[in-house]
């Protein structure tokens, strides 16, 4: 009988996930990948690509999110967000043809990471 008492309150321990700390985690994972390339090292090139084609498509299903009339962003949030996803984009295409660095990628997905978190820097 105490086996099955301590599987049952194991199951309940399992930590709730809210679609904040989802994104977060998501972006997380996403932003380590690509922190952990060396872009200079050719044979990651594979790796490289995956990483950034992984990322651009986040940021695409963000796009299509912040454009349903259903988002409950404000509406100057969501014209901001999707620039940012338009330079991620654009800026994806020039990381693959090898005219761009990672840096700016690893960046934006930091600045969002700090705001999922609460850590929003104040304007200068």
């Amino acid at each position: 009988m105490m086996p099955h008492a301590r599987n049952g309150y194991a199951r309940a321990a399992v930590p709730v996930r809210t679609d904040r700390s989802a994104e977060y985690a998501l972006f997380a994972r996403l932003t380590a990948a690509l922190t952990a390339l060396d872009e200079n090292d050719r044979s990651q090139f594979p790796a490289l690509a995956k990483a950034v084609t992984d990322n651009q498509r986040l940021w695409a299903a963000l796009a299509e999110d912040l454009m349903h009339d259903g988002n409950r962003l404000p509406v100057p949030l969501r014209a901001q967000l999707l620039g940012i996803a338009e330079f991620v984009r654009r800026h994806t295409m020039e990381v693959l043809a090898r005219r761009a660095s990672l840096a700016p990628l690893i960046d934006i997905n930091t600045s969002i990471m700090k705001g999922l978190r609460g850590q929003v820097e104040a304007a200068a």
